[in-house]
């Protein structure tokens, strides 16, 4: 068996290169993501987009509520604790989002305040408060007359 050799010959030229005699080092730093977090809130905008919120000052979008319309509300069958449900005298449901069209807005957080006058209601509890005084007072009158006529014979 014969050997062929055949030479290459590489040039790297060490010419404008610096070397410094310490130890390794980072000079810059850059990130691309976050670091990991907690869950600290869950928020929803007037548009109905619900997102939450890190501790790491990172937000994400889980989802966004949907709305319901009726042509005739009044209609909707009551099922008892705020649920309501449709019916032919309510028609179909018309979905949408909050702040598109009719739909109205969301407004989180919010408690709807009471329909009624606290000054009007505090006026009819007190008569008929006074009203059932008065029922009690002649129940009593009655009784005390019934128990004179057996009294009598």
């Amino acid at each position: 068996m014969g050997s062929a050799t055949n030479a290459n010959s590489l040039a790297i030229d060490f010419a404008g290169s610096t070397q410094y005699g310490t130890a390794s080092s980072l000079n810059t730093l850059s990130q691309d993501g976050y670091a990991s977090g907690n869950l600290i809130g869950v928020s929803t905008d007037e548009h109905g987009v619900v997102s939450a919120k890190y501790s790491n000052g990172a937000s994400t979008i889980l989802g966004e509520v949907a709305l319901a319309r009726f042509q005739n509300n009044q209609g909707l069958t009551k099922l008892g604790d705020s649920r309501w449900a449709e019916n032919t005298s309510s028609g179909s449901a018309v979905y949408g989002e909050a702040g598109v069209g009719d739909f109205g807005v969301i407004h989180a957080g919010a408690l709807e305040a009471s329909n009624v006058d606290m000054a009007t209601q505090l006026v009819q509890l007190i008569v008929a408060q006074q009203m059932y005084q008065a029922n009690t007072q002649s129940i009593q009158t009655q009784n005390q007359i019934m128990q004179s006529v057996l009294n009598v014979r």
